[in-house]
């Protein structure tokens, strides 16, 4: 009888973008053994002050490692506090044979991670050791020194391309089905061959000369007709479009997700949409990350706080001048959104300027909403109260995050996760409807 194979342990070695990305990333491994290199503790350190979500992580993690090693020294390995959890401990030896400091010729932290990751290798010459890191350059060094390497896995989708889409197109249907549904509004799902329909999925129906959009209402249970609606004088110009605008003002959808490339409309029919229905909610509020140029704080650039964060935040203003620029000085909606800044019921700012608050009776519209977290956006969304709704937008293949991906940012995580929910809507918009110009550029250049 052939003998069971043995399965091989592994130690991680954990860079410190990993704990920025996640501060519970320690508890991720299984059974595994989990190394944490002494320049992570030193590189954390010059995080733990501040408000972004950065420095969140950094405490966080570091009350975790307090509370574990309440009665060891970080330099014995401690069992991690969960079932069938491995053990962890904090590495100081950096004297490996292999010098990556020499090597690539330079003293920095992450040379010394790989020092540390080179002697826990030779020193566990019986277990596997993986450096784990969000920085691909990073990873690429590791492998040039022969050691294993790769992402940190959690929160990451699998498949991108496959990422739920909110929509879709039926074709070949019956003159009769699609009379019917111009007639009543609505037909039964399996009438159009959906046997499990998904809450507020998104339908164009075609046969061979008429088409008719839809979507599915879960409350109802009923394929329903769609009509092209505008909101503060700004109307779909596509298929697309009309879904995006129609969840954002649906009362029973809570959270909408918009995915897709620039110049879609993602940001201007969310702040349309909910201008439009702003008399359900006592505030709408329109926010987004802030992620400085060359990765520096904006604390490095001239002017008080107001004339540092304009840059970032004109690109909302520019949308809610387009909608404004609609009416003439003289209608009452021009003047109604002008008091409405000046009243603070339409607020637009950065997104960390929210920490600590609790979302009530609020439309709340964060942009570029892959430059998040998982963990930024589960942190948004547990913040809604009663009466509050919560549309994302963004571009999941524009990041300028250094350590998010496509797979690892939060609205592609959201997407995946929370897909097929009763309160949730989603779209792709993938048609850019752009100026004549704007279309010979592209055609052309």
């Amino acid at each position: 009888m052939a003998k069971k194979k043995t399965k091989q342990k592994k130690i991680f070695v954990l860079d410190t973008s990993v704990i920025l990305y996640n501060h519970n990333a320690i508890n991720s491994f299984e059974d595994n053994d989990v190394v944490i290199p002494i320049t992570v503790l030193e590189e954390l350190d010059n995080f733990k002050k501040g408000n972004d979500i950065i420095n969140f992580e950094a405490r966080e993690f570091i009350r975790i490692m307090d509370k574990l090693s309440d009665k060891f020294t970080l330099q014995e390995w401690i069992q991690l506090d969960y079932p069938d959890a491995g053990k962890f401990k904090v590495a100081m030896d950096e004297s490996s044979d292999i010098d990556a400091q020499k090597i690539f010729g330079e003293n920095k932290p992450d040379h010394r991670i790989l020092n540390t990751a080179l002697v826990i290798t030779r020193d566990n010459p019986d277990c596997k050791v993986i450096v784990v890191t969000k920085d691909i350059n990073l990873r690429l060094k590791a492998k040039a020194l022969n050691m294993p390497a790769e992402d940190f896995q959690t929160g990451k989708i699998k498949n991108v391309e496959g990422l739920y889409t909110g929509k879709t197109l039926i074709e070949g249907l019956s003159k009769g089905i699609i009379d019917k549904i111009y007639e009543k509004n609505e037909c039964e799902p399996s009438e159009i061959g959906l046997l499990n329909p998904i809450p507020n999925h998104y339908y164009i129906l075609k046969n061979t000369k008429n088409s008719v959009l839809a979507f599915y209402n879960p409350i109802s249970e009923k394929v329903e007709r769609l009509e092209k609606k505008a909101a503060y004088r700004i109307t779909p110009r596509n298929a697309e479009q009309v879904f995006a605008l129609h969840a954002i003002m649906n009362p029973n959808v809570k959270l909408v997700t918009m995915q897709g490339v620039a110049r879609t409309g993602k940001t201007l029919l969310a702040l349309a949409g909910a201008l439009e229905q702003k008399r359900m909610f006592k505030q709408v509020y329109l926010a987004r990350p802030i992620v400085p140029l060359g990765n520096k704080d904006i604390g490095f650039l001239p002017g008080d706080i107001k004339a540092k964060l304009n840059p970032y935040m004109e690109p909302l203003f520019d949308n809610l001048k387009y909608i404004k620029n609609q009416y003439s000085e003289r209608d009452k909606e021009f003047k109604t959104i002008t008091e409405d800044i000046e009243k603070e019921k339409l607020v637009i700012q950065p997104l960390a300027y929210i920490r600590g608050r609790s979302l009530s009776d609020i439309c709340f519209i964060v942009d570029e909403a892959q430059n998040l977290t998982p963990h930024e956006v589960k942190t948004i969304i547990s913040r809604a109260g009663e009466n509050t709704k919560i549309i994302l937008t963004g571009d999941i293949y524009q990041i300028d995050t250094p350590y998010l991906d496509s797979q690892s940012n939060g609205l592609s995580y959201l997407i995946d996760k929370i897909k097929h929910h009763p309160i949730y809507a989603h779209i792709r918009l993938e048609k850019g409807e752009r100026s004549e110009l704007a279309n010979l550029a592209n055609d052309l250049l």
